[in-house]
């Protein structure tokens, strides 16, 4: 499966960092930033209608290379200015080309967005955490699939600690409700069947009633169109992130004015 083969390349990624930079070091460094947030990407999905959490990749295992040159600021800023509520930034590097600079420059003192920015990578340590928090990221994102129960609930705590929100992702109904017994306060259903890799929205529509209305429910993967939003919204769904779709529109500004649309409103509005 290659989850597993991308959360094994995780493990020997962030054994190598931590050699240059101790977890001790990292921690104090992370524990030294304001764990008073107010919790931006939560507040940012607690919206009413649906939110829109729109992504940067540059690649992808099925995709492969989407986006050669990619301007990620240039990319992001225009997320911003068309409505999105967050920015979900890839930083595995290996099958997603993903960089932990992009984050840094998202959120450093020059030409910021606004907007909060989930660190999208394969969590699969404490380690991985301190570094979101100091790369500038609002949020995680802990995989059920590649987490125990405990490393789940450990891992919450820490991010919580630190004034950084946690997007659970499941996949099926037993990860969903290992989700909402850890205590997750944002619980997202991939609709990528890990296995064949064959996207279906109703994945979402189906699992939603497994999630008490006091969470936030993100539905991920295979949003395509302005329609697809208004089924999930008619099912309660709060949230959505968006990304290839987005990555190859060639005006992304307008894509994301018409799935804003059906956000507020629940209709296409003309």
């Amino acid at each position: 499966m290659i989850l597993d083969d991308i959360a094994a390349k995780t493990r020997i990624r962030i054994a190598e960092e931590t050699e240059k930079l101790p977890l001790s070091s990292l921690r104090e460094k992370a524990e030294s930033l304001p764990a008073e947030t107010g919790f931006p990407f939560e507040k940012a999905l607690s919206s009413p209608g649906i939110s829109l959490i729109c992504e940067l990749k540059k690649a992808s295992p099925s995709r492969g290379l989407i986006s050669e040159d990619f301007p990620y600021m240039e990319i992001a800023h225009e997320y911003e200015k068309a409505g999105a509520d967050a920015v979900s930034c890839l930083t595995e590097p290996y099958w997603f080309k993903g960089k932990d600079e992009y984050i840094r420059d998202l959120t450093g003192r020059q030409n910021p967005i606004g907007i909060p920015v989930l660190r999208k990578d394969f969590t699969i340590s404490p380690y991985m955490i301190y570094q979101a928090k100091c790369m500038g990221a609002s949020a995680v994102l802990l995989i059920c699939a590649i987490l125990s129960d405990r490393e789940l609930s450990g891992y919450l705590d820490t991010a919580h600690a630190l004034g950084l929100s946690a997007l659970v992702e499941a996949h099926t109904e037993e990860e969903v409700m290992r989700a909402v017994a850890s205590g997750a306060k944002i619980i997202g259903v991939n609709n990528r069947n890990l296995k064949t890799f064959r996207v279906d929205i109703e994945t979402s529509v189906r699992l939603r009633n497994l999630v008490p209305d006091d969470r936030i429910y993100v539905s991920e993967s295979g949003i395509r169109t302005p329609e697809d939003i208004r089924i999930l919204r008619e099912n309660g769904t709060d949230a959505v992130l968006v990304g290839e779709m987005l990555m190859y529109a060639d005006n992304k500004e307008k894509l994301i004015s018409e799935m804003k649309s059906v956000c507020r409103d629940g209709k296409e509005t003309g």
